[in-house]
């Protein structure tokens, strides 16, 4: 009978070894050794260290109090409202405000207080809007100009034309072409901001195109609609994010200013810019009527700038606080 020879006889477990097998042999002298790892390594989340910024920041707090008190005012505007506020009353027009017209009345005798409720819904609905629209269409543009590379000069030549234009005397000619209405005006902003979205993802993409990981999927035959899906677009969506709400503030100021020239939603529709329009010719003396959407408007403004500026701090590692 043949004795079967283990392969490795010096490691075969001797009587009274430890479990698991012999000691290992220390390491030679001079040779460093790298530490064991853990079973689990522990990484901390982007997303939850992003949470807790925006919960310990008071300047994304306070602004997003401020626009929560906007929206529950334009949600709740048929019964926050006192009034209709195309209700016409001549006989009680350019009233000072009082415990009966808390924000005094215009000079058709319309409620001024319904109105500047009534008119956080257009503002609201414009800004947020065109914020959507334009991030929409904007990602759509700079992703074809970074990512083709022979369409990517023509593209961009139309984008720099459309931006050498200021954006308000853009849908100023825009709102020229077609009557007042809010779809108009929604259409009309959208198309002058659409060029900014458009540059912002095209540098993103353009930086993001070179990276090693872009390429080693390219090179392996990745087809190009998954490359932007899983490597391209999520990259695109935190900067993206904080241009939006840049956009809504923006897409405000300019509806309004719309709204006071003339060029804007119908004068029946009640909104801030129509109303500080309708006030301009007696502001010296009836000053309620612009105050009170000028205060709304601003704080409307600023809260979406707070919230903007908390997102970029928080969204953007190269800029966030370390909490």
């Amino acid at each position: 009978m043949t004795a079967t020879v283990a392969p490795f006889p010096d490691r075969v477990p001797q009587a009274g070894a430890p479990p698991g097998g012999l000691p290992k042999a220390p390491p030679p002298p001079g040779l460093a050794v790298a530490a064991p790892l853990p079973d689990v390594i522990p990484v901390r989340k982007h997303r939850g260290k992003v949470w807790t910024y925006v919960r310990r920041n008071p300047t994304i707090v306070v602004g997003g109090v401020m626009l929560l008190i906007v929206f529950l005012m334009a949600l709740l505007a048929p019964w926050l409202g006192t009034v209709d506020p195309t209700a016409l009353a001549p006989a009680k027009r350019t009233r000072m405000p009082s415990a009966q017209y808390w924000f005094g009345t215009d000079m058709l005798g319309r409620d001024v207080y319904s109105r500047v409720v009534y008119g956080a819904r257009v503002s609201l609905l414009v800004g947020f809007a065109v914020a959507f629209l334009a991030s929409v269409a904007g990602l759509a543009v700079g992703l074809v100009s970074g990512m083709v590379r022979w369409l990517d000069g023509v593209v961009m030549r139309v984008v720099d034309g459309m931006m050498s234009i200021p954006p308000i005397l853009l849908a100023i000619a825009l709102m020229a072409l077609t009557r007042g209405s809010v779809q108009n005006v929604i259409i009309a902003i959208t198309i002058a901001e659409i060029p900014r979205v458009a540059r912002l993802v095209r540098g993103v993409v353009l930086s993001l195109r070179e990276q090693p990981y872009v390429e080693a999927a390219v090179t392996t035959g990745t087809r190009m609609p998954a490359i932007i899906w899983r490597h391209i677009l999520p990259n695109t969506l935190a900067p993206m994010t904080v241009q939006a709400t840049y956009i809504c503030a923006s897409a405000m100021i300019t509806e309004a200013i719309l709204s006071f020239i003339g060029a804007g939603v119908p004068p029946s529709t009640p909104s801030w810019g129509n109303i500080m329009a309708e006030g301009r010719a007696l502001w010296q003396v009836k000053f309620y009527i612009i105050l009170f959407p000028a205060i709304f408007l601003s704080m409307t403004v600023l809260a979406v700038n707070l919230v903007g500026d908390g997102l970029r701090d928080a969204l953007d590692p190269r800029m966030a606080k370390d909490v």
